[in-house]
């Protein structure tokens, strides 16, 4: 696949082809190594705001208040029944708690603007031991983690590998390094 660039200065109008990766089933170019259709997610909250124990007591929640754009496209890209871990930001900063998407995308009731949206999560467990970010970040398979890359993201996506690493440190098991 070639895409052409055009450059102009001022008096030059030039195209040169320029290579691009494709994914291997289709012909659209491969932005980055992460996939945005996950079936896994990490959506951040403090705890003095919204708690994990706050979650459980209201059994389900609905996830508004987003308004930051690449957040808002992963809670557009959340489909019922994936799973979702529970992060408290602030003084806490640890993985606390393992949830359930149980309603897709839907307008957000908290904004006039209807390019914002909302999901709904139900909590499924605690943890037994909640992760902390510092254990997040000395474990370097988790190295290309949103969290850690992008940390001010408050809804982001996750691979399974790194799902099934943070669920399995959480629980107390070890995974291969």
């Amino acid at each position: 696949m070639k895409v052409w660039i055009e450059v102009l200065p001022e008096t030059l109008n030039t195209r040169i082809p320029m290579k691009t990766k494709t994914s291997k089933n289709s012909r659209t170019p491969v932005k980055g190594k992460r996939k945005t259709a996950a079936a896994y997610w990490l959506v951040k909250q403090e705890p003095e705001t919204y708690s994990w124990s706050d979650f459980v007591s209201d059994d389900k929640t609905d996830w508004t208040g987003v308004r930051n754009y690449q957040a808002r496209n992963n809670l557009r890209e959340m489909k019922t029944g994936e799973r979702v871990l529970f992060y408290h930001s602030g003084k806490d900063k640890a993985v606390v708690g393992l949830a359930e998407v149980v309603k897709s995308a839907y307008p957000d009731p908290t904004s006039d603007d209807e390019q914002w949206v909302a999901v709904d999560l139900k909590p499924i467990k605690a943890l037994k031991n909640p992760v902390p970010l510092a254990a997040i970040r000395y474990d370097k398979r988790l190295s290309q983690l949103p969290l850690i890359r992008q940390s001010q993201l408050s809804v982001m996506s996750l691979t399974k590998d790194e799902f099934d690493i943070l669920v399995a440190t959480g629980e107390g098991k070890s995974r291969k390094k």
